[in-house]
């Protein structure tokens, strides 16, 4: 098996995060295990897709939902196809194979009305942290920066000069997003309050503890938790829920889907295009009430 050749391929030359390529790792070694437990095979690099289409039976059988199922062969597709690159193999059990079917996930942004609730009617602590806080949530959905892209900002990605931030993404593509005044206002608030710790670990990153450490996944998603269930009822309140108010808030006011395509730093215009359904709700009111014929 060329699975260590594999992982090389995915971050040195992919550019995959090691979250990710350990990701596809692991479902290509559970594939393995399967193989070896059920018929014996020690080289899974020559198998057929019988053998994987019994696998994704037995993972179905086991609850394995289809949208985890389909993560895992995506992983298994792309062995093959690094095989065929490496020329180990002339065909890919996978080519011809479709994806289960998944019931489309549905997340609610937050209102324009919580959004000012949350970042103009809370009282943040005059503090360190209360100032913070403040400022990531205002990131989060001024810029639609993923939550790893946020923890990952560097004070000198911050430009106060050109007014912009630049953002290195998945992939590690790097994109630029305009800055408005009010983040330069807030950025520099903090940035005058993080001089006053006492010990700066992680210097070179924007957002840190109060212990000088850079930021961590489950602290943002905590606070923004924290701070969102004062002003929304909603369940689900996440730093990707911030990603999408963005979104569907530009779209709303009319902007092009392009444009938002690239300050989110998608590659395809299909993975934006997930944001529209809410803007497409809008207009359709925004038709109602403007159209000439809209009452009738």
């Amino acid at each position: 098996m060329f699975l260590t050749e594999f992982i090389s391929y995915l971050t040195l030359e992919k550019n995959y995060s090691k979250h990710t390529a350990r990701a596809y790792e692991n479902d290509i070694l559970e594939f393995s295990g399967f193989c070896f437990s059920n018929y014996d095979i020690n080289d899974i690099d020559i198998v057929a897709y019988d053998i994987v289409r019994f696998w994704i039976v037995n993972l179905s059988e086991r609850k394995i939902n289809n949208r985890s199922i389909n993560r895992k062969v995506s992983s298994l597709k792309a062995y093959f196809k690094f095989l065929q690159k490496i020329e180990v193999t002339e065909i890919n059990p996978l080519n011809k194979h479709k994806a289960l079917k998944t019931a489309k996930k549905v997340e609610i942004p937050f209102s324009e009305i919580e959004m000012e609730n949350v970042l103009s009617q809370i009282e943040y602590k005059d503090d360190f942290e209360g100032i913070r806080d403040e400022l990531l949530i205002h990131v989060l959905y001024v810029t639609g920066m993923r939550r790893a892209e946020v923890i990952a900002l560097k004070v000198s990605d911050v430009d106060f000069e050109t007014m912009t931030i630049k953002v290195l993404g998945k992939r590690n593509k790097e994109r630029i997003i305009p800055m408005l005044a009010e983040s330069k206002e807030k950025f520099n608030e903090y940035l005058l309050e993080r001089k006053k710790l006492n010990e700066v670990i992680d210097n070179k990153f924007m957002f840190l503890t109060k212990s000088g450490n850079k930021l961590y996944e489950t602290l943002v998603y905590r606070l923004i938790k924290k701070y969102f269930r004062e002003v929304s009822s909603k369940v689900k309140t996440s730093p990707h829920i911030l990603r999408h108010t963005f979104a569907t808030h530009l779209l709303n006011k009319g902007a092009d889907l392009n444009a938002v395509k690239e300050l989110l730093g998608h590659s395809s215009l299909a993975s934006t295009q997930v944001y529209t359904h809410n803007s497409i709700v809008e207009l359709k009111k925004v038709h109602a009430r403007a159209h000439p014929r809209g009452n009738k």
